[in-house]
């Protein structure tokens, strides 16, 4: 299956300080985004959904900016062909509004359903943040 590349945007009533934990923590991702987190290492996070491991490593990241997860490649017949999430926290220069940016590249194919796993998963992180 080919991957694609999925892009959405959230507006959030949070600072990038107090978001940013959310996004680059195993305790604070464990919160919103799977079932459970655990860092394995400096830069490994183990992430847990439907209870199967998927072990990511943190590839990039920029305080209070961004951060990406490349899921290690466990399409062993594919060389390269990694998925990853990638968080971006922007500012609207005109409203002073703080967006977070998604990108995910994967192999599930199906936009519709993408697009509903991400707003779930951001209204969870809103009740968190409260915003």
């Amino acid at each position: 299956m080919s991957k694609i590349k999925f892009i959405r945007e959230y507006s959030l009533n949070a600072s990038a300080k107090m978001l940013y934990p959310y996004l680059s923590t195993s305790s604070g991702l464990s919160q919103w985004l799977c079932e459970d987190v655990a860092q394995v290492g400096e830069r490994r996070f183990n992430l847990i959904w439907d209870n199967q491991d998927h072990l990511a490593d943190m590839t990039s990241h920029r305080m209070n900016k961004s951060v990406r997860f490349t899921f290690l490649n466990t399409n062993k017949g594919v060389p390269g062909d990694y998925s990853y999430i990638d968080f971006s926290i922007e500012t609207s220069e005109l409203t002073q509004e703080q967006f977070l940016r998604i990108v995910d590249y994967t192999d599930v194919g199906d936009v519709e359903q993408l697009t509903e796993l991400w707003d779930n998963l951001v209204q969870n992180l809103r009740e968190l943040i409260g915003g």
